[in-house]
């Protein structure tokens, strides 16, 4: 089930490739150890004009990518920093920004409140 948005902020004139955001699914299922069409991968660009840090101008490849994932269950503490690490790595890879510049977030287990085609993930 893992659905992953992404959310990496951009200068205004770079678009995201339909190639990178299949190449991200890729990768992400790699990681995940997922079969085809398990993990599903959504991108919304957020522009530099839209995010600061205090203090810290930035730009190019120090710009951050933000990654949520929803897994129907989350798996246990040890395995989910390996993952987090993991799909950091990743990600980096995939924009060419450091790995440091990639923040994961675990949304709450979609178990019990998520639903595909009207039927609820139980």
């Amino acid at each position: 089930m893992p659905i992953i948005d992404i959310r990496p902020v951009v200068a205004s004139s770079h678009s995201v490739s339909a190639g990178m955001t299949q190449a991200l699914a890729k990768a992400i299922a790699d990681v995940l150890n997922a079969g085809p069409g398990r993990v599903w991968v959504r991108i919304a660009k957020i522009s530099e004009e839209d995010y600061a840090e205090n203090g810290a101008p930035i730009e190019g490849a120090e710009l951050p990518v933000f990654v949520t994932v929803l897994h129907a269950n989350w798996p246990i503490v040890s395995a989910r920093a390996g993952e987090a690490r993991a799909l950091s790595g990743a990600v980096a890879s995939c924009f060419g920004r450091a790995v440091e510049r990639v923040h994961v977030e675990y949304a709450p287990p979609g178990r019990g409140r998520v639903a595909f085609g009207g039927k609820l993930v139980d």
